[in-house]
């Protein structure tokens, strides 16, 4: 799709049209996300998709994961007039962080981190990030966020089990712990949440939005 054509019907997810696909072979991703950025209306429409499940839910914050994450999470804290939280590769930040080992949707074995004075018992925080794949990035994100005593919101109500996968079980904050039977959902978003078994995962346990069309998501979850 050209980057100056709007689709006249706009239905959610006319942008996804706008990314871009692999032509440099199987060291990279199958699919660019990044086109449709280049679009004002796209970029916007996609945000807005995003946040619509979550409206009227109490958000105090906004957090997104290095590094397209910071993209979505930026336009999505600035539409909904909140701070934005960078949840980065290790190795970046010269203040007190707390970190988290992971293993990404390429079976690499990273670290993220996050700085722990921006966190306080109980904010309510909305992590975005480019797309879910395998879960064990996201599944990371939450931890380090709710191990800060942050809430996910999202998570749903009356489950507090350790997620599934190489990143652990959950070291939850006290104050989420006494918080939990009043917890209000916030969430997880991503332009797409493919169906393995880390994104089935973190739509059962958290609130979720993401902008793939039912009849569309077989072919995302095939990478075709």
């Amino acid at each position: 799709m050209d980057l100056c054509h709007v689709s006249t019907t706009r239905e959610k997810g006319w942008y996804l049209a706008l990314m871009a696909p692999n032509v440099k072979g199987p060291n990279y991703a199958w699919l660019d996300p990044s086109r449709l950025y280049c679009h004002p209306q796209g970029l916007r429409d996609c945000v807005a998709d995003l946040l619509q499940p979550f409206q009227g839910d109490p958000i105090d914050m906004v957090a997104g994961i290095d590094a397209m994450g910071f993209i979505l999470g930026a336009a999505a804290a600035a539409v909904l007039q909140k701070g934005f939280l960078a949840i980065r590769k290790a190795g970046h930040l010269c203040v007190q962080t707390v970190s988290q080992p992971y293993t990404d949707y390429s079976g690499r074995e990273k670290v993220m981190e996050v700085r722990t004075d921006a966190i306080s018992p109980g904010l309510r925080i909305l992590l975005v990030d480019q797309w879910v794949e395998t879960g064990g990035t996201m599944r990371a994100a939450i931890q380090l966020l709710e191990g800060l005593g942050g809430v996910v919101a999202g998570r749903r109500r009356g489950y507090w089990g350790a997620p599934m996968g190489r990143v652990g079980a959950l070291s939850l904050h006290p104050a989420l712990v006494a918080l939990s039977p009043s917890l209000c959902p916030t969430g997880v978003a991503a332009i797409c949440i493919e169906d393995s078994e880390g994104g089935r995962w973190i739509r059962e346990h958290y609130k979720c939005a993401h902008c793939v069309p039912p009849s569309l998501q077989p072919r995302f979850d095939c990478h075709q």
